[in-house]
């Protein structure tokens, strides 16, 4: 059988923890920073996991991330 392929742009925006969970960065922060309070740009730092549901889309993009 054929290798399948990695959508290239969930390679860039998505990584795989050790337990298997999806971990993406927070969205909203490209650009707009001036209307939003300094409570929602501390908030928007770092990164979070996915949702399952969510999960299960990302993971038929990368089908050999583990």
């Amino acid at each position: 059988m054929a290798k399948l392929k990695t959508k290239s742009g969930a390679k860039k925006r998505f990584r795989v923890t050790a337990s298997g969970r999806i971990k993406v960065g927070k969205p909203g922060k490209r650009h707009g920073m001036i209307k939003r309070t300094p409570k929602q740009i501390r908030q928007k730092r770092g990164t979070m996991v996915l949702h399952e549901a969510d999960e299960k889309i990302v993971k038929s993009y990368m089908p050999y991330a583990r």
